[in-house]
């Protein structure tokens, strides 16, 4: 009897990002592009790196890979997709100063490396390089936390937390 009552609520899965990147967290609305900014690709949370190594902020499976190493899309096993697109308009780099260290298909763990990236490259081609780390299919959120800080140190802390539907 006890049992039939407690099993009708349904246990909602809370999903800890770590940060991805070390340097100052910055709202998605003052990201230097109206497709992030917006939010038109999802909701999120953005970091000015003050170094080039990017790191899993959850555990999980790398679903894409663009080409030129400057994004990436990570899936968690509950379905949540994430999208981490490194710099603004660096895809004009084509490659040229990211080293991917997974491939599509890769099963990572939260805080494992993903890409190095030079930022001097990035800015000697005068790319901002503010990175958004975004939830593509929200539909699945119900809640979402963002840090209070204004720095934070990748694979380290928190970077925000998301309740599941």
């Amino acid at each position: 009897m006890l049992r039939s009552l407690f099993s009708r609520k349904k246990q909602q899965q809370e999903i800890t990002f770590l940060a991805p990147l070390t340097g100052i967290v910055v709202p998605l609305s003052e990201v230097p592009d109206p497709v992030f900014a917006q939010q038109v690709v999802g909701d999120g949370i953005a970091i000015l790196p003050a170094e080039g190594m990017l790191l899993s902020p959850v555990d999980g499976k790398v679903t894409h890979l663009f080409p030129t190493h400057h994004a990436i899309g990570l899936s968690t096993e509950s379905g949540l997709e994430i999208l981490i697109h490194i710099g603004i308009d660096t895809v004009k780099l084509k490659g040229h100063g990211f080293t991917p260290f997974v491939a599509v298909g890769d099963q990572v763990r939260a805080g494992d490396s993903l890409i190095q990236f030079d930022t001097g490259v990035l800015q000697e081609a005068g790319c901002p390089i503010v990175t958004p780390i975004v939830i593509t299919n929200g539909d699945l959120v119900a809640e979402k936390n963002i840090v209070t800080k204004d720095h934070v140190q990748a694979g380290k802390e928190p970077l925000m937390t998301v309740v599941l539907k």
